[in-house]
């Protein structure tokens, strides 16, 4: 079967279409990942033996495919070794994050509440950037999962004082105190691991609960406390510019995240989701706001407000 790729020009199909008129045609629709694109199987009437495809395409919106899922995984031949070796990397990735934050915190080099937010902006992100490394399917899920499941024991340990690990908890909480393990970190880590064993990648709630608790709480306590002068008249603690910040970096976070996974094929990008994802910042702004957030605590609360308004919008 020969291909021809045709303009999608009025002018091209009418100076064709007397040529054609012995042909049969069969139209197919066009793959997802092509949506601008047409293609038409034309049989000739007297020779059933000779096919030939016209492809329909605007050159102006041309795209390319994204990769396929398997592209980005370590041994592509042997899903189970390389979800195994995955699982390593990963891990090690986040552990070598978290090794530079207590590193800086026992140096001092950041003030303890700017060191705490550091380590809640980017261990999470940064762990989400390797999930292409596995494999499609329950089995990736299950064993990405593992990284932030070993550090939901490792907070149980700690915020319970049976494992002492000062440089953790000068990193992690915000005075000092290893009880404190026992609410925010714990809550970051349950999260996360859920996003992986129950949404997994091709979720966009997974997507928006981790942008929205690591990007936007995470900048919405340091730009409230740089440049939160004005209050928000139901909540003195909280600021219109944390508010603002927190909204702003988890949709933006969330929408990069969404070509970043729409590259690899696990996700197609589209206006609706963009919708989506702003709703779901704006609702999980909103209660951080509010004074429940305060008494409970924030990673919850931005948790259970971006996984319900997702499962509504999503």
């Amino acid at each position: 079967m020969a291909v021809v790729a045709v303009p999608f020009f009025p002018s091209t199909i009418l100076k064709l279409a007397p040529k054609l008129s012995s042909f049969i045609f069969d139209i197919h629709v066009s793959p997802a990942f092509s949506s601008f694109s047409l293609a038409f199987s034309a049989t000739n009437c007297n020779n059933f033996t000779n096919r030939f495809t016209f492809r329909l395409t605007n050159p102006r919106k041309l795209r390319r495919n994204p990769r396929p899922p398997s592209a980005a995984m370590i041994f592509p031949q042997n899903p189970v070794i390389s979800d195994i070796c995955a699982t390593l990397f990963s891990g090690s990735v986040a552990l070598s994050v978290l090794r530079v934050w207590e590193e800086t915190a026992k140096r001092r080099l950041f003030d303890q509440k700017l060191n705490r937010k550091l380590v809640h902006i980017s261990i999470g992100l940064v762990f989400m950037l390797c999930w292409p490394l596995f494999s499609s399917g329950y089995r990736g899920a299950i064993l990405a999962a593992i990284t932030p499941g070993v550090n939901i024991i490792r907070m149980l340990l700690i915020g319970s004082g049976i494992w002492k690990d000062e440089a953790t908890v000068k990193s992690m909480s915000r005075y000092g105190d290893y009880r404190e393990l026992l609410k925010g970190p714990l809550y970051y880590a349950t999260t996360i691991t859920l996003a992986c064993a129950v949404y997994w990648r091709t979720s966009p709630i997974a997507i928006a609960a981790i942008c929205n608790l690591c990007a936007g709480d995470g900048l919405a306590d340091v730009v409230g406390r740089r440049f939160g002068r004005q209050k928000l008249p139901y909540n003195r603690n909280k600021s219109i510019a944390g508010s603002v910040a927190m909204a702003t970096a988890g949709f933006l976070t969330s929408v990069g995240y969404m070509y970043y996974f729409s590259y690899f094929g696990y996700i197609q990008e589209s206006w609706e989701i963009v919708l989506g994802f702003l709703v779901v910042s704006l609702a999980s702004a909103l209660v951080e706001s509010l004074p429940i957030s305060t008494e409970l605590d924030d990673n919850l609360t931005v948790t259970l407000t971006s996984i319900l308004v997702g499962t509504l919008v999503f």
